[in-house]
């Protein structure tokens, strides 16, 4: 199966959005918790928090809401902002690889059988001795 994959980005500003953030912005409106949507990604909390600040400062009021502890511990949610940010996200993706399905099918029947699965996460640096 091949898949599209998009980002978004905003100038002159540099921001963006992409999948990493949408998809913890769905795991805060599924789990109800910054925390939560974090560790189900594998995410620390602190790296959660510094992207949802980051898309805060991005658009033009807040997409998420936060209680603080409390009887029943707090939560995260998304705002009417969030949810459309969402919404539009994933109709721009939806658009973009229906657009695309012709070379996208095209470009999968190039890959080799055997070929490597590309590795997820942070390269590796190398060190020159």
């Amino acid at each position: 199966m091949t898949r599209l994959f998009l980002r978004i980005d905003f100038e002159p500003s540099g921001s963006a959005l992409g999948l990493g953030m949408v998809q913890l912005l769905e795991g805060i409106a599924e789990h109800g918790s910054l925390r939560r949507a974090a560790a189900a990604m594998g995410m620390s909390y602190r790296k959660a928090w510094l992207l949802v600040q980051s898309v805060q400062k991005t658009f033009d009021g807040p997409v998420v809401t936060a209680e603080v502890g409390g009887a029943t511990g707090g939560g995260t949610e998304l705002t009417e902002l969030g949810n459309t940010l969402l919404k539009l996200y994933r109709r721009v993706e939806s658009r973009a690889a229906d657009a695309t399905k012709t070379e996208l099918e095209q470009l999968s029947g190039m890959v080799r059988a055997t070929a490597a699965p590309r590795r997820a996460g942070k390269r590796k640096r190398t060190t020159k001795n």
